[in-house]
């Protein structure tokens, strides 16, 4: 899906030097918009320059650890000063643990806690702080990276932190849906299932017994694409979706329907 209104706005993404993050972020260049990559690792200053000259649009990337409240400020600041306002946030920063639950720390349990929910509401939070600034004129979007763990225990991995995690994020979209829609911002969620990212393939090499009990399990027969999240993204980050409130849209192949 190709919408004119997304050239010339700025988008942030978080989770950006890699995986989804990088893949959503491509999409939104592509179709002219500003963006800036935000991430922990010291790649995404890399991720960023080869967007740009992928892309043609402004790219820059940035270091931030998105739980720490001060670091998220100043790298919103500094986005502003280098593309402009951003009217666009996708939260996809996240991490996860095969940890039995049995076995699972509080300190993993915590720090799961910390970057997949507390990280996502410190970056919407300033986003829309940011934009409440701004006036009521402008129009801006929030989209969060669930997943469809939030809804279904997708074994025989444990994950149990990460599937709270997760389940939060979902509930959190929908609160802050209802809270800064008067503030013209809308915010919904993307939840994906299994797809073959960098990480998920590297995983499925050193585990071949657990990807072909995924892939079983999906109805369409094998992972998605990290490009079939674009229409998807594209649809939620723009005003064709003006009237979408607070929803999580599963993507997972039929996964989570059997």
């Amino acid at each position: 899906m190709r919408t004119a209104e997304l050239a010339g706005r700025v988008a942030v993404v978080t989770g950006g030097a890699r995986g989804l993050g990088l893949s959503m972020a491509t999409v939104l260049a592509e179709q002219g918009a500003r963006v800036a990559l935000l991430d922990l690792l010291d790649s995404v200053s890399e991720a960023a320059a080869g967007l740009q000259e992928h892309s043609g649009t402004q790219c820059i990337g940035l270091r931030v650890d998105i739980t720490d409240e001060n670091w998220v400020t100043q790298t919103l600041a500094e986005v502003a000063q280098r593309l402009g306002e951003a009217d666009i946030l996708v939260n996809s920063a996240g991490i996860t643990s095969g940890t039995e639950l049995l076995e699972t720390s509080l300190d993993v349990w915590n720090k799961l806690m910390q970057v997949n929910l507390s990280g996502t509401f410190l970056m919407a939070r300033e986003f829309a702080k940011r934009h409440q600034a701004r006036g009521g004129e402008h129009r801006a979007s929030i989209v969060n990276v669930s997943s469809m763990s939030a809804f279904a225990v997708n074994i025989p991995q444990t994950q149990a932190a990460y599937n709270t995690s997760k389940a939060g994020v979902s509930m959190f979209t929908k609160s802050a849906a209802i809270e800064w829609l008067p503030l013209g911002i809308r915010v919904n969620a993307i939840a994906p299932g299994y797809f073959a990212t960098d990480m998920t393939k590297d995983f499925v090499a050193e585990n071949p017994q657990k990807a072909a009990h995924w892939i079983g399990k999906i109805p369409a027969g094998r992972m998605g694409q990290p490009e079939e999240l674009g229409g998807l993204l594209t649809f939620l980050a723009s005003e064709q979706s003006s009237y979408v409130v607070g929803q999580t849209y599963i993507i997972d192949g039929g996964y989570t329907l059997v």
